[in-house]
């Protein structure tokens, strides 16, 4: 009965070994989500920059940017969330200016959304080569 017990103690010890040291191994699936969480916001955005530089439909720049407030949701990075929703923020103020019509203040609020974005990406690259 004492062996069993040991060789019992001794497999669970190896299998809780063997389970830690793969997590410690495993990708870092996180970051490529933020990274490319960012990457895809930041595209966007510079898709309806240029459908409003090239005075396309107003329906395709208000889709460019409902599809970057979507992905921007994924770009989680603690030392930038505030500036995140500010910049969600202006991206929401873009998309209602061009539903009224006021298209230079939603190329500003885009280009400055736009900004912000490319910052928080750089900073969040910084923190994580």
């Amino acid at each position: 009965m004492q062996v069993l017990k040991k060789i019992a103690i001794s497999g669970l010890m190896a299998i809780s070994m063997a389970a830690v040291s793969s997590a410690a191994l495993a990708e870092a699936t996180g970051e490529a989500t933020v990274r490319a969480a960012a990457e895809n916001t930041i595209t966007k955005i510079e898709e309806a920059v240029g459908l409003a530089e090239k005075g396309g439909n107003k329906e395709e720049i208000i889709k460019a940017i409902n599809d970057a407030r979507q992905t921007q949701k994924e770009f989680r990075y603690e030392l930038t969330e505030r500036q995140r929703q500010k910049a969600n923020d202006k991206l929401r103020l873009a998309r209602d200016a061009f539903e009224s019509g006021d298209t230079k203040t939603a190329d500003a609020k885009l280009r400055e959304a736009l900004a912000n974005f490319v910052e928080m990406k750089a900073q969040y690259d910084a923190n994580h080569k």
